[in-house]
């Protein structure tokens, strides 16, 4: 059980900071979104404030646990890259991406980031098969 604990904590303080931005701000924590806003110069600080936030979650856990966190990306890099453009795509696409539909989308009740969270799981339970089959 204390193989979970990490996940846990983790998820909690993600949805903790979805629910902070949106009491005090009035803003979904859609990722995609707050990159969105931040490269088309809308809310610069606010945008990078949160963004910086995430990226110093790393440091933070190396400073908390003494260690980084153990990361293992077995892709290429033109594959991440290509990879990431797909996310980017699929963000615009869906109006959204997994963090704003499905932490405060799903939470909120809405029908929309129902169908959207609906997508992404089954678009990835197709993939990580077909990517199974193919190994």
């Amino acid at each position: 059980m204390t193989a979970y604990w990490p996940a846990l904590l983790g998820g909690m303080l993600i949805g903790a900071s979805a629910v902070l931005l949106l009491l005090v701000n009035g803003r979904i924590a859609g990722i995609s979104g707050i990159v969105g806003g931040l490269l088309g110069g809308r809310q610069v600080l606010a945008n990078g404030a949160f963004l910086a936030g995430l990226m110093l979650g790393p440091l933070l856990h190396a400073f908390v646990f003494g260690l980084l966190p153990d990361v293992t990306v077995a892709a290429s890099w033109p594959v991440v890259v290509l990879a990431g453009l797909l996310v980017g795509i699929g963000t615009r696409m869906g109006s959204g991406c997994t963090s704003g539909h499905g932490i405060l989308g799903l939470a909120r009740l809405s029908p929309r980031s129902m169908a959207a969270t609906a997508t992404f799981l089954a678009t990835g339970i197709v993939t990580a098969t077909a990517v199974g089959l193919v190994r």
